[in-house]
């Protein structure tokens, strides 16, 4: 079991709030760091080693600047991505380019950037070769199909998944790429989402170890790195158990001595991409309660929504929440806690056990600091908030300004548009 403990307190917050209004999103950079440290050192075995952190999860200058200080690549998804990662210095191999349903104009920015593109489909090899030829290093993605299980809990469907190459379309796709010019190959997969089993890795990795041999044999290719991607999760609950990536990477070390050496493959490098494992925690939006509602529940209204934090409205995803102030206070009133949308979904809690909650009481919303800002919008014209970075001496910095009317109004033809 996890303990939710926020990274600030009331008196840091009513200091920010005092210059940056909520909400906001806040992120951790000493906790940052920490993360990033602690895998690598539980991969420091394998002299390749590289985490390639999914940008999308957060997409801010300031985070990539410090994930590439602790020695992270980036996974790109787009090309504003790419543009985003080039602007913060980021180049060559330490870029992964993982999309799907891919222009040809997107690989050929991947390229000029220099950056490992891993093909998600076998047609897109024709659509990649029209823009840029075939490079001597590629990445193919693989999708196992069938259902995906660890012990008797299936932990997923990959069947369903939109994403990746069958096991044939692998030999397929390694033999045309090798005729065409490739020399060193990559495999990855995503098998499960935000696991909480120090079993999922090393169980993935199996998979795609044996995998890798046999695609080896068959068709004779180098393979250079195997990318075991992300789903390492988080603890969003308290009575979640946390993963221990220390015994994570052990567990692939195992599989990678027991599979890859005897197969004389023993200069794999591993890869990952753990954005949510590496940012969520670290990360928190931060609100204030402005308004309380008494019918057939009761309701506390905040001045974030949905647009700010679209995950429990999205998936129904559960963030803790804590009443800054009221830590140690008893939990002995049920709410929802709620934003402004017009939409009934706009919920960040459903019959939650609080402490009893006044309005100007300041909650901190966990685990926000992955997919949390990135996945904002606009809908009922409402604006995206400010993101303010925690450093590590215990000062604050503004690494995005909240949006303002003038952003919102920016894309329209004003032509015949008057606005006060």
């Amino acid at each position: 079991m996890s303990e939710k403990k926020p990274f600030i307190t009331l008196e840091q917050a009513k200091r920010i709030k005092a210059e940056y209004p909520t909400p906001f999103h806040i992120y951790d950079e000493a906790g940052i760091r920490r993360t990033a440290r602690a895998l690598n050192q539980a991969f420091a075995w394998n002299k390749g080693f590289r985490e390639y952190f999914a940008v999308k999860a957060t997409p801010n200058p300031a985070i990539l600047q410090i994930l590439r200080e602790e020695g992270c690549g980036v996974d790109c998804s787009s090309e504003t991505e790419l543009m985003l990662s080039k602007a913060c210095g980021f180049s060559g191999e330490e870029i992964m380019y993982s999309s799907n349903n891919t222009p040809g104009h997107e690989y050929a920015r991947a390229h000029a950037q220099g950056a490992i593109i891993n093909l998600d489909d076998y047609t897109l090899i024709e659509t990649m070769e029209e823009a840029i030829g075939v490079p001597s290093v590629i990445s193919c993605r693989y999708n196992p199909g069938g259902e995906f299980s660890i012990g008797n809990r299936i932990m997923d469907q990959p069947k369903d998944a939109k994403y990746g190459m069958t096991r044939a379309q692998l030999t397929q796709a390694y033999r045309e790429l090798m005729q065409k010019g490739a020399k060193d190959f990559g495999l990855h997969a995503f098998l499960a989402s935000n696991t909480l089993t120090n079993a999922y890795y090393p169980t993935l990795a199996r998979i795609l170890f044996e995998t890798a041999v046999d695609l080896h044999r068959e068709t004779g290719a180098h393979i250079a790195f195997i990318n075991l991607s992300g789903g390492v999760g988080v603890p969003y609950r308290p009575e979640d158990t946390e993963n221990d990536i220390a015994a994570i990477g052990e567990g692939v070390r195992i599989a990678y001595e027991e599979v890859l050496v005897p197969a004389g493959m023993g200069d794999v490098r591993i890869f990952t991409e753990l954005g949510r494992f590496m940012l969520a925690p670290n990360g928190a939006v931060v609100t204030e309660a402005i308004h309380e509602k008494h019918t057939y529940k009761e309701y506390i209204g905040v001045d974030a929504c949905a647009c700010n934090l679209m995950r429990p409205a999205m998936y129904g995803a559960y963030h803790h929440i804590t009443i800054l102030g009221k830590e140690h206070a008893e939990a002995d009133h049920l709410y929802d806690i709620v934003g402004s949308l017009c939409e009934n979904n706009d919920k960040f809690a459903i019959d939650r056990k609080l402490p009893q909650i006044d309005r100007g009481d300041i909650l901190y919303i966990h685990d926000t600091g992955a997919h949390g800002f990135s996945m904002g919008y606009n809908y009922n014209g409402k604006l995206r908030s400010a993101e303010i970075l925690l450093q590590e001496d215990g000062s604050v910095r503004l690494i995005r300004r909240a949006e303002t009317p003038a952003d919102y109004f920016a894309t329209f033809d004003f032509m015949n548009l008057q606005l006060d």
